[in-house]
Order: structure tokens, then sequence, then C-alpha cells
């Protein structure tokens, strides 16, 4: 188990197995004259006239994503220094970076010192939080999974005695926690982690959380409710579906804060099957729905003075005998009718629903976030989010990104894609129509039916839900718990209309 503490010791003279400092280009960018970034001063007083032929000889000139491990013999403290790239401008998303590819680095060392740039609350967040997410490991299926990571990671800051300081590396830890707990579940194999397993898991979450309720709905249940949304996409699967309400009041909560989040656990496409190759990762398609609990989670462990109400909509969309077909009408949450043209345009189905509970709460703010479309990673890649909504909601979901440190961009509903909502001549509402243009737009456009007018903001994360190529920064392979960390800064700055420190 690995303990994690803030210092205001020199790293060179901590006796830590490894000191990771910073390195920021020189002012010409070349190798050569790279030097230490602020928090490795002393290291760089101890190694003197050596340290710049010594940068020069490894090749480093600052850039982000360098990395370089260096014997000590004795020059300082720790025998090993770790020497990793920050770029121009070492702000708190580059500090991230930065801790996240040194952890990946230091596999084997039982103590490690981080002395990146730390004399902000801010700062501090970014290096113990990148530090823990580059060294993030899924090992519950491998056969041998001894831990590799170290047993102490000590960030050294000369802010580390400040209240704000050590508020800020707390509350850190407790937003790692929910990003690694949502990585693990979409990590997941989807036969291990079916709607009433995941149900059953989140309840499990939540019991350990004082202040906090879940409520569960079995597919008898949803039929009850109306919820025919979830249910026409669960029709397909013999794992039928569920609806998880988190309920957080805590006394003297003046805003009502909704987030919804859309939980497909595989995702074959329905009957508009999906190509083979697109079939592998969709085990993530409940990220949304991870996002959500753990962040309620986290917003409840935090003490929040925001009501929050989550709600996360868990299906399976397979091919079977009693699957939803093109053509088929679904009457949603609410009575509003729904003519499907794509089965394997299935999320915006369960959102209705998880929308329409939501919205009849009449909270003050409502967000969604799912994995909707390929047109959102299509138009922004795989690391940015779309988010659209009215322009008020949306302002506040980017500001939260922005100090979470997760990239976001905002996106049109454009007025005409009303009319493509509306072509169905048998039902209210289009569910999908086959153009190619604006999918993810169009997408948009059908949840914000279900929202009653309440100010209101989607999050579509199809592509930073899940790093399908090779460790990056703070994003190792595989799931990122993306959303998170946005979730419960949007919830903070809800509660502290001041600008957020941490």
């Amino acid at each position: 188990m690995t303990s994690f503490a803030l210092r205001t010791a020199s790293p060179a003279k901590t006796r830590a197995e490894a000191v990771v400092v910073g390195v920021v280009p020189g002012q010409s960018g070349r190798a050569g004259t790279a030097r230490l970034a602020a928090g490795g001063e002393d290291v760089a007083k101890a190694y003197g006239r050596r340290l710049a032929p010594l940068l020069a000889t490894l090749g480093l000139t600052g850039k982000p994503g360098e990395v370089a491990k260096v014997p000590t013999s004795g020059t300082i403290g720790s025998p090993l220094l770790v020497l990793v790239g920050l770029g121009a401008d070492p702000d708190p998303m580059a500090v991230r970076r930065a801790a996240g590819a040194a952890a990946r680095a230091v596999t084997n060392a039982a103590s490690v010192a981080v002395a990146l740039p730390a004399d902000t609350p801010e700062l501090v967040r970014a290096v113990l939080e990148g530090y823990r997410l580059g060294g993030y490991t899924f090992t519950r299926y491998k056969s041998s999974s001894a831990p590799s990571s170290p047993a102490e990671i000590v960030v050294l800051s000369a802010a580390a005695r400040r209240k704000e300081t050590v508020a800020a590396f707390d509350d850190a830890q407790l937003v790692v926690e929910a990003v690694v707990a949502a990585r693990d579940w979409v990590n997941t194999p989807p036969g291990d982690l079916t709607p009433a397993v995941f149900a059953d898991e989140i309840v499990a979450a939540v019991k350990a959380v004082k202040g906090l309720k879940a409520k569960v709905y079995d597919e008898a249940q949803l039929a009850e409710l109306g919820c025919g949304g979830i249910l026409g996409v669960g029709a397909g699967s013999d794992a039928p579906p569920r609806l998880v309400e988190l309920d957080y009041r805590p006394q003297g909560a003046t805003t009502h804060l909704a987030l919804v989040g859309k939980g497909i656990t595989f995702d074959s496409g329905g009957l508009t099957i999906k190509p083979a190759a697109s079939m592998p990762t969709m085990k993530e398609d409940m990220a949304g729905a991870a996002a959500v609990v753990q962040a309620v989670i986290t917003i409840a462990r935090l003490g929040l003075p925001v009501r929050v109400t989550g709600i996360a909509a868990l299906a399976e969309n397979m091919v079977g005998g009693a699957s939803f077909r093109p053509g088929d009408v679904l009457t949603t949450y609410g009575g509003k009718t729904v003519e499907i043209s794509n089965t394997d345009a299935e999320g915006r189905l369960v959102l209705a629903d998880a929308l329409g509970r939501a919205a009849e709460r009449k909270p003050d703010l409502i967000v969604d976030i799912a994995t909707l479309t390929a047109h959102m990673s299509l138009a922004l890649g795989d690391r940015m989010c779309g988010v659209m909504g009215d322009d008020g909601t949306v302002d506040r979901v980017l500001a939260a990104a922005e100090v979470a440190g997760e990239e976001a961009w905002p996106m049109p509903i454009p007025e005409h894609m009303e009319e493509r909502i509306r072509t169905t001549k048998i039902a209210d509402l289009s569910q999908h129509d086959w153009i190619r243009w604006g999918g993810g737009l169009f997408a948009a456009a059908f949840l914000r039916e279900f929202t009653d007018g309440l100010p209101w903001a989607h999050l579509d994360i199809a592509g930073p839900a899940f790093n399908k190529g090779g460790p990056t920064g703070h994003w190792t392979s595989g799931a990122t718990g993306y959303g998170v960390a946005t979730l419960i800064e949007l919830a903070r700055s809800l509660a502290d209309p001041a600008p957020t420190q941490a």
C-alpha cells in the first residue's frame, strides 16, 4: 500500500530512493540550453557547472514527454535523479502530465520524492494527481499481480505547511481515488460487469459514504415507471437493465445539481451491429455512469454543501430475439415517443429516461455525461470532450474542466437540428437520421428535449473516456476516468461561487 506525504524538504538532501525534478527549455529551446524548473533549485546547486553538460549529453531540451534517469553517484542524497520535461509553460496541466510520465519511469524504487513546480495549491494538486494516475495499473485479471509502485511518495513543496496547500493535497487524494475507481469499473470485462452487477457495486460503494443514499430500479420497476428507452435498449440481452439513483442532501444546501450518466455495460450495436473491429473496447460505453457515480461519492466525502442527484442508466445493448428494431417506436419516461432508425445510437435512449427523471426534480442545473457519438471524436480528437447546452451552463462546465485539468471544448446545437430530430412521421422525435454531418450535434438536440427547459449541459466523452493507444502524461492505456474531476469541480464551484483554489 502506497502512502503519500507533503513536505518542505530539500530534493538535494532527501534520502528517497529516487527524486524527480522538472526540466524546462532554455531561451533557444535547443539541447544544451535546458535548465531545471522551479522546485529543483537545490539539485541544480548541488550539480553546479556539471548540470548543463549533463542535460546536453542526455539530449534534454525540456519539451513535454522527455524522461531521463541518472545515477547521482552521491552528488545529492538520493541515488537516482529522474528528469522530466515540462515545456516552456509549466502550468498545472503540464505538471500533471510530467508527474504521470515520471511515475511510469520509476517502478522499482521503495520511495520517491517529487520536486516539480509546486508552490501553489493548484500545482500541488497537479503533482499528486499526475503521479498517482500516471502510475495506475489494472491488475485484477493478472495471475501474478505483485505491486510495483513505491511504498512512499513524497511531494516536496515550499508551501507544504500552508493550510490551503494541505487542503488541496488532501482533496486531491479523494479525487484520485474516485478517478481510479472509475477506471477500474470501465476496465472490467463486460461479462463481469453486467447492469445488475454494476448496480450492486454502486450500492456497495455508496454504503460506505455518510449522507449518501442509493436506490436501484430493476426491469419490472422500470416498466412500471414507463422507462421505455432503457427497457428497449436492454431487451436483447439476458442481463436486464437497471436504473440507479443517488441522493445527497447536506444540511444548508441551497443549490441542487443533477448528474446523469450513460451506462451501457457493453455495446454490440444491437441489430444495427457494429463492425467486429469496433467491439473490443465497447466495455467503455458505461464510462459516463462510472464518472457520475464516483463524482457523487466524492462530493459527499468532501462534504460539499450542494444537493446532488446522480442517475446512472445501465443496460447492455445486445443482439437477440427480443432486441429492439429499426422502425420500432419507444415511449420514454414522461410519455414522449421516439422512432428508432439505428439501434447503435442507443445511448441517447437510456439518457432520455434518466434526464426525464432528473428534470422532474427541478434541479438548478442538469449535466449529463456519455460516450455518445463517434462524430465528436472526429471533430475534436480523442483527448477532448465536446460540451453542449445553454451558454451559462456550458461556461460553468468549461471553467470546471479547466481547473480539473481535463480538456473540453464548446460545441453548438444549431437551430436546424430542431428540424432533423422531428423528421419522423409517426412519433414525437427521430432517434437518428443517418446524415453523416453533425451527428453529435443532432444527439445533443435530441437530449435537450428531455430537460424540461432547465439549465443543462451535455458532455460527449466518446474520445477521451478510453485511451486506445500507449500511455501519455497522466493517462495510461485503457480507461482514463475522464469527467470525474470536472464534475467534482463543478459541484465545488456551485458550493463556492468564488474562484476555486484547489
